[in-house]
């Protein structure tokens, strides 16, 4: 069975929407697009170059996947980073994409496809961006890990990784680190259900 994956940029109040650039998702107005930059130290990009060394399979949303496939073919390259990303798997979900220009390429159109997919045997499956996903991947309890970079500032408002789709679920913290712009970290593998009577 592979492992699903969500490797997420938040703000502490869990705004998970452009991190990366100021045009990157501006639905409902969302004005603080490249949130991320003034925290993302040189600690911060090894551990996050880490991370997507052992990007062995994607699994994204059709938004991230658009904007995935409009970038990551013309600078995959050792330099640029991601050396692997084109030739590895990819499966979008989406009800609407045929043919998939990006190699490697596997459309998925329900969450019963991504079940069975899951339980299949491969490679796991890492999810970057992809904020609709996420919640039907929770909502069905589909995530085995969360790896999360958790930066120190707060937006108020954009969209968020735990919102609809989150479920009481437990998980455990297994690594951890904290950068010198206070960006933490965090590796956490699902460990079973909350049991109310552990809540106080």
């Amino acid at each position: 069975m592979r492992k699903i994956i969500v490797v997420e940029f938040i703000t502490l109040d869990g705004v998970m929407q452009a991190p990366g650039g100021s045009k990157e998702d501006t639905a409902e107005g969302f004005k603080f697009g490249g949130w991320m930059g003034p925290y993302f130290d040189e600690d911060g990009g090894k551990e996050m170059g880490k991370q997507m060394k052992e990007t062995v399979g994607l699994l994204l949303g059709r938004k991230t996947y658009d904007i995935f496939s409009g970038f990551w073919p013309h600078h995959a390259t050792e330099t640029e980073g991601w050396p692997q990303i084109n030739k590895i798997p990819k499966y979008v979900m989406s009800k609407t994409l045929e043919n998939p220009s990006w190699e490697n390429t596997e459309v998925l159109k329900d969450i019963n496809a991504l079940k069975e997919l899951k339980k299949s045997t491969g490679p796991d499956l890492q999810v970057y961006g992809s904020s609709n996903l996420i919640q039907s991947l929770m909502k069905n309890d589909l995530v085995d890990e969360l790896w999360l970079k958790i930066f120190p500032l707060t937006l108020g408002t954009g969209k968020r990784l735990f919102e609809k789709g989150t479920i009481p679920a437990a998980f455990k913290l297994y690594k951890s680190k904290v950068t010198p712009s206070g960006t933490f970290f965090g590796y956490y593998r699902r460990a079973g259900d909350v049991k109310t009577e552990d809540i106080v």
